[in-house]
């Protein structure tokens, strides 16, 4: 069977040189990718599984908070990948979020984000690096727990936003010493898993690579039993 086909979500702005690493993940974990953006056309039904990339922060107008003058807004990107998600979820197709997907995942659930997070997580250390400079705790009986393990792992950090208040059918999967949420994940299938962190930057890093194979092989499976039903709709 051919590889499975993963969408990245980009933005139109910095697309070019965020992909291409991306893809390189999907394709050591056994799949292929294709790059979508709010200027080219988005087609659910044709993959199967997507990575919401990272990017600029997500507008409070999605989960009804105040906007800090400082924030990156991309309202069009916005708009996109909240209906990605959504479009996912209602066909069961798996998904993974980096930094900002990992947010989007839980705003498209109805949660909630802390725009200026080191801020109310004080003891959290503030870290602006592609190199795993931060800790994170994994929690117990969560599915990246089984995925990379449950001991404390090295990650990076590029962010500024992070969870607050968890979406429907979402639970921590993994906090900082300082308490912030750092990944999330959906309790029931389909696969959802959101990091806070950047793991294709990480593709040396056994447990980060992980990562990706588990989306990789969710999306495999779930093809091959739509091909399975549908061989028995044929004969049927």
């Amino acid at each position: 069977m051919s590889r499975p086909v993963i969408a990245v979500t980009t933005s139109r702005r910095s697309g070019w040189r965020i992909f291409p690493l991306v893809a390189l993940n999907v394709w050591i974990a056994g799949g292929k990718s294709v790059r979508w953006d709010e200027a080219g056309e988005v087609d659910v039904p044709s993959v199967d599984g997507v990575i919401i990339g990272g990017g600029d922060d997500i507008s409070p107008d999605l989960y009804g908070g105040q906007i800090v003058t400082s924030a990156r807004l991309d309202p069009e990107r916005d708009a996109m990948e909240r209906g990605i998600v959504e479009a996912c979820f209602e066909a069961k197709k798996p998904v993974l979020g980096i930094c900002r997907g990992s947010q989007m995942l839980n705003v498209a659930l109805g949660g909630t984000l802390h725009q200026d997070a080191y801020e109310i997580y004080q003891e959290s250390r503030k870290h602006w690096t592609v190199l795993p400079r931060k800790t994170v705790q994994v929690e117990r009986h969560t599915r990246l727990a089984s995925i990379a393990g449950e001991h404390a792992m090295r990650v990076n950090a590029l962010h500024s936003q992070a969870v607050d208040e968890l979406g429907r059918g979402m639970r921590v999967a993994a906090r900082d010493p300082g308490g912030m949420i750092q990944a999330v994940e959906r309790v029931r299938d389909p696969f959802a898993l959101g990091v806070q962190w950047h793991p294709e930057h990480l593709f040396y890093a056994r447990r980060q690579r992980r990562l990706f194979r588990a989306l990789v092989a969710a999306a495999t499976a779930r093809r091959e039993r739509e091909a399975q039903l549908q061989r028995i709709d044929d004969v049927m």
